[in-house]
């Protein structure tokens, strides 16, 4: 492959000039120049194939020639807005609404995430003419400022708490109010959001609304234990208020079992919203909103057009579509559902090898490893965690951290991610904790792939071992 024409340092020293400081790079010691993506993999400007573990945005692989192909042939048509007639958006919303609850039924189509979010808020508040949000904590919901307003993962370095957002604990049964000892985690984490209600009922608040990942990603890859949400359903809509799925990093049969992650809380389990984004255009910019006609008809009765001019165009309906198919043509949910379980199984062998892996959790192609200094107090081993993803990165294994610590190493790849990928990530965690001195044996040799005692299983879908 040929060297892309601009040197890596002159393209790091003009991000630097004309770009902000706060505009942060992945490796901002050493950033990576991605030059090309496809599949599960990204190549540097030397050709160098990285292997992507985090990137839920290219959800059905990088540059996937279906999506291309159907972005391409659109774009040689048409390419305008929504307020004229045309099929593709219509297709596009029937398609969708195969995937989700019937109660949930009319689309607004967006541009990104922060968007749909923004939206969800807005019909909340006409639908229940009340104004306060309940959000969980360490939460992350977009970068506009009614959003951050909401997520106190961006707040709380910033102008604080407003006296309109009441904050109810995450639902973290490892590290959390609540563990996995308890005997009921779902129904004690949601009478925690009844006392948050309750007590800002008390001060004359009204609740529009509660937000909630389907699955916390900022606040360390949790997975709230089943029954949660609709424990949590019941005392919001007591309190007058609607439940916002925001299905924007875990949607789109990532967690395997189902196509929405908010399902994983049981069958009887509907949100009144569900926002959705990143996976759902592949790295177009494509976002939406799911809701109930009794919602979308309160905000259609404010008599104000809701129009977004490049929300649900020809193109980003087609290329919607286009995902819609790789993912039923590929069988990719249930690939997620059938690598995740490997790649899960092969983490836990670690587990019981490194005591820094105080925790694996996670479901499908959404998973957390939360790094301990020690097995008693579970304290966040934050530099371990920055050390190990750093390593990993020099073994062209793209990872990342989050959770409040920001000690737990997230995998959010590609759907394609393979059953071979998840053996060769492990493996070389496997080596790079041997290394360190809370691991077994001295050897900081990275070339070593120690053997994995699992065999492959045999996964429906997109080449699974590739």
């Amino acid at each position: 492959m040929a060297a892309d024409p601009r040197e890596k340092a002159a393209t790091l020293a003009l991000r630097r000039r004309l770009l902000s400081n706060s505009c942060k790079l992945f490796f901002p010691e050493d950033p990576i120049k991605i030059v090309r993506g496809q599949g599960q993999y990204m190549y540097d400007e030397e050709g160098a194939e990285y292997i992507d573990c985090i990137n839920n945005v290219a959800h059905v692989g990088h540059c996937h020639p279906l999506v291309v192909q159907a972005a391409h042939k659109q774009n040689q048509v048409l390419n305008t807005n929504s307020r004229y007639l045309h099929d593709n958006i219509v297709d596009y919303a029937q398609r969708l609404s195969e995937t989700l609850p019937e109660k949930l039924c009319v689309f607004y189509f967006l541009n990104s995430g922060s968007e749909a979010n923004d939206l969800a808020l807005r019909l909340a508040r006409q639908y229940t003419g009340h104004w306060d949000v309940v959000v969980l904590d360490h939460a992350y919901h977009g970068h506009l400022s009614s959003l951050i307003d909401i997520s106190p993962y961006k707040f709380r370095d910033l102008d604080g708490q407003k006296e309109w957002v009441h904050v109810a604990p995450l639902p973290d049964t490892y590290r959390g109010l609540y563990r996995e000892d308890h005997p009921n985690p779902a129904v004690a984490y949601a009478s925690e959001v009844k006392r948050v209600v309750s007590s800002a009922q008390e001060k004359g608040r009204k609740i529009a609304a509660f937000f909630a990942e389907s699955l916390p990603s900022v606040g360390g890859q949790i997975v709230p234990p089943t029954g949660f949400f609709p424990e949590v359903a019941e005392h919001i809509h007591k309190a007058g208020g609607v439940f916002v799925a925001d299905e924007i990093q875990v949607g789109f049969g990532r967690v395997g079992k189902h196509f929405w992650a908010f399902q994983l809380q049981g069958e009887d389990f509907v949100p009144d919203i569900v926002t959705m984004g990143k996976s759902i255009g592949n790295g177009h910019p494509v976002a939406c909103v799911a809701t109930t006609q009794a919602v979308a008809r309160a905000f259609e009765a404010t008599g104000v057009e809701y129009f977004n001019t490049f929300g649900g165009t020809p193109v980003s309906c087609a290329v919607g579509l286009a995902v819609l198919d790789v993912l039923e043509k590929e069988q990719l949910q249930a690939h997620a559902a059938c690598v995740g379980s490997f790649l899960m199984e092969l983490l836990r062998q670690q587990k019981a090898k490194h005591p820094i892996l105080g925790d694996i959790r996670g479901v499908g192609l959404f998973i957390g490893v939360d790094l301990i200094k020690d097995e008693a107090t579970r304290m966040p081993a934050t530099e371990e965690a920055d050390y190990v993803v750093s390593r990993l990165k020099e073994n062209y294994i793209l990872l990342s951290t989050d959770g409040p610590g920001r000690n737990v190493l997230k995998f959010k790849p590609p759907m394609c991610f393979s059953l071979d990928n998840a053996r060769h990530v492990v493996a070389k965690l496997d080596t790079i904790l041997t290394g360190e001195p809370g691991g077994q044996g001295a050897t900081d040799s990275l070339s070593l792939e120690p053997s994995l005692e699992l065999e492959l299983p045999a996964c429906p879908g997109w080449g699974c071992d590739s």
